[in-house]
């Protein structure tokens, strides 16, 4: 299983920016100790700082929904300068307000301050994200640092803590619901993750970290898409496209047509090292060729060069961490996680890494051996892996996947198989219209409705690959569900699949497939939430938990009752053959010395970059030395990382380096989720699998819940029991002896 990053979007700024904020990016162009004092006026924030035109009020279409025909990209800008203006009079309200603290009028308060605010971001980040221009890229650079400040201003203001750390220390006395008693606590918590508690130098210190850090993501975010669209290959002459379909070549001229290359064809950089055309092409200089383009991108020098960039950015976050009296930025960041402190995640990895260290020496053998069948005098290369893996899964599985993708249609895919599982298991169905308005032609809008009937939400689906569109695939919410405000949840999927030539059928490979799934599953979770604050609502978890539902709802993609509904070839109409399928379940196994291991991989890049002290990290200063550490770093894994380099280099790891705090020391969430995904399964194997009373089940005890439980808590409330980590092992054919596997939770990973 290929691992595919989704972005499922906080609420932004619900709760003053206090829940971390990660895609606000941050900042204020006015600091919230000069917001004016108005404890008497009546007028809402937005009247109080005058604010017009089409931000200043809620959306008057369905569920809210954002109208891109109001906007333009010269609105952003102007919008979010009145919005932190409007926010800063609430806060002022808040801070100033002569009754006593309560949970209503501090935590209730913040949690509803800064609406504008939300509803500006939420539209301005979903289009940097997945149709961007010059423009708006200017906007984010520019507004990010002042994002940053307004939400320092507001989680450092030490009358404003005093009011809510008041509340916080009279909880025992109180009668509070239990999502009350999370919301105060999160509160509370978050501001002194903040710096609430750090001395006034300490605050300023952390003020000027959090904008530089704004200002080097956001650069760092943007010199990687430019540099993954210039490293794109350019072909002259269509004999050294061998091997791929007529479809694939008409879809690489039509690129290279699109910029102006007649004549000529052009292979798009996806953002992952590995690159999806390696495996069918025959030409070795140009495999080798479209490898290096992709391994080496923002790393060869130049303006998109992002080495520096990216060794500040690991030095600031040192240097944050210290000012909190943690040893690493790692130990800082995972506080709120559920596995809470690196070494519960690096033990957890630290188990696989034998076996697929083993599995990678074995799997190279084969492809040596197989190199040799076909008459090459060549030692396999990362170039080679995925063509000769390949070969060896045809032969072993007799799979060829050029068979398998007439029978994976896009729309099929969607309709026909996501949304029928999710009827299947939870009785919701989805209405394609066309009435509102979409920010690209691509994106499809559906109304959602429940199992009675009513109406539940909206959901956006953007499948398609284009140069304003960062890589990857992701889930984001443009409203979030809110009994508090009356608002449902009004989602969208974001998806990067090769666009095939106008007439042409789209067709998605299967690994596609997998991924429309996993992100539909993000959606699900945000679509069933039930929350009354929009902080905790939805998919506003944990880090390392807010991937386990995306990956639970990839294995209805293979579900009998499911494939029959939507696996049928695009001419014939006839259903994928059940020995196809067989093959590409056992064929699953085969190859994990790659698949599993280019992730394991990025996961431990990721926590040495995050375990430097301030002094080890200011040390790393040149390209060369960036350079040296990811050698050196990747080296002591045990791993053949010659052979099977990261799934995303230092350079181009989006994920860890292209938000004030994203993925960072994070990227382990996908193996962990695995864990909590594979045991997941093998539960509903064990209760009858596809059925509504399994499904409602899930929803009640996972899906609907947010971020309001324990993890382990809502684990156990799920499978009566907490996880273990052996089905995900038995599953990546790790273990032969399942007794082998050891259980994933320990005492110390629980606080």
């Amino acid at each position: 299983m290929r691992f595919n990053r989704s972005l499922a979007l906080p609420a932004l700024l619900a709760g003053t920016a206090l829940t971390g904020c990660t895609t606000m990016n941050d900042a204020a162009l006015s600091d919230s100790s000069t917001a004016p004092r108005a404890a008497a006026d009546t007028r809402s924030a937005e009247e109080t700082v005058g604010a017009t035109g089409y931000f200043a009020q809620a959306s008057e279409l369905p569920f809210l929904a954002p109208d891109f025909t109001r906007v333009s990209d010269g609105d952003y800008l102007p919008a979010f300068e009145t919005a932190m203006r409007a926010h800063n009079v609430e806060i002022a309200r808040i801070r100033d307000n002569p009754a006593a603290p309560t949970f209503q009028n501090t935590i209730v308060a913040l949690e509803t301050s800064g609406r504008m605010l939300t509803r500006v971001a939420t539209m301005f980040y979903a289009l940097t994200g997945a149709n961007t221009n010059d423009t708006l890229d200017a906007v984010d650079a520019q507004v990010g640092p002042r994002l940053a400040a307004h939400s320092d201003a507001i989680n450092l203001d030490p009358v404003l803590f005093q009011r809510v750390k008041a509340v916080y220390d009279n909880r025992a006395a109180m009668t509070m619901s239990k999502e009350d008693a999370r919301l105060l606590e999160r509160t509370y918590e978050n501001m002194v993750h903040a710096g609430a508690l750090l001395t006034d130098a300490q605050k300023e210190q952390v003020k000027a970290i959090n904008s530089e850090l704004s200002t080097a993501t956001t650069e760092f975010s943007q010199k990687v898409r430019q540099a993954t669209v210039d490293g794109a290959i350019v072909v002259d002459d269509v004999a050294q496209l061998a091997g791929l379909s007529q479809t694939e070549i008409a879809s690489a001229r039509k690129a290279a047509e699109e910029r102006g290359l007649q004549g000529r064809y052009l292979i798009a950089l996806q953002n992952t090292t590995q690159q999806p055309l390696l495996p069918t092409l025959e030409n070795r200089a140009l495999r080798e060729r479209l490898f290096r383009a992709s391994v080496n991108r923002a790393d060869q020098g130049g303006e998109n060069d992002t080495r520096t960039l990216l060794a500040r950015i690991a030095t600031l976050r040192a240097q944050k961490a210290a000012l909190f009296g943690e040893p690493d930025w790692a130990s800082y960041v995972m506080y709120d996680r559920m596995a809470q402190e690196p070494r519960t995640a690096l033990d957890f990895m630290g188990q696989m890494v034998p076996a697929l260290a083993g599995t990678q020496r074995r799997e190279a053998a084969l492809l040596n051996q197989k190199i040799r069948e076909e008459g090459g005098n060549f030692t396999v290369q990362p170039w080679d892996w995925y063509r000769y893996a390949e070969m060896v899964r045809q032969e072993r599985y007799d799979l060829d996947e050029n068979a398998v993708k007439p029978y994976f249609e896009l729309t099929r895919v969607l309709e026909d198989g996501a949304f029928y599982a999710a009827n299947q298991l939870y009785g919701i169905s989805f209405q394609k219209r066309t009435d509102l308005p979409v920010y690209h032609p691509d994106v499809t809008v559906y109304t959602v409705l429940d199992r009675d009937g009513s109406e539940m939400g909206l959901f956006y689906f953007d499948p398609f690959q284009r140069p304003s569109k960062r890589g990857g695939a992701w889930m984001g919410n443009f409203v979030d569900q809110s009994h508090l405000y009356g608002t449902k949840p009004v989602v969208y999927n974001v998806l990067n699949v090769p666009k095939a030539p106008e007439g042409e059928p789209q067709l998605i490979s299967f690994d596609n497939v997998n991924t429309l799934f996993h992100e539909l599953g993000h959606a699900l979770h945000g679509l069933f939430a039930d929350q009354q604050y929009a902080s905790l609502s939805g998919t506003a978890t944990a880090r390392d938990f807010v991937e386990y539902p995306s990956q639970v709802n990839e294995m209805w993609a293979t579900d009998p009752r499911i494939l029959a509904n939507y696996a049928r070839h695009y001419q014939t109409g006839q259903p994928i053959p059940a020995d196809l399928i067989t093959k590409i379940e056992e064929a699953a196994k085969f190859n994990q010395g790659y698949d599993f291991g280019e992730v394991v991989a990025a996961a431990l890049l990721d926590m040495k970059w995050h375990a430097l002290t301030p002094e080890q990290a200011a040390a790393i200063d040149t390209p060369e030395e960036v350079d040296a550490f990811e050698r050196r770093s990747l080296q002591e894994l045990g791993l053949e990382i010659d052979l099977v380099p990261p799934r995303y280099r230092s350079n181009y790891f989006n994920h860890i380096f292209s938000d004030p705090a994203g993925y960072s020391a994070g990227y382990y969430s996908y193996l962990w989720t695995e864990m909590l995904d594979r045991d997941s399964r093998k539960w509903f194997r064990d209760n009858g699998g596809l059925t509504r009373a399994n499904g409602d089940h899930y929803r009640a005890t996972v899906l609907s819940r947010g971020g309001t439980e324990d993890y382990f808590q809502m684990f156990q409330n799920f499978a009566g029991r907490q996880p273990d980590v052996r089905p995900m092992l038995e599953a990546r054919g790790l273990v032969d002896d399942p007794a082998q596997g050891q259980p994933a939770t320990t005492a110390t990973g629980r606080r």
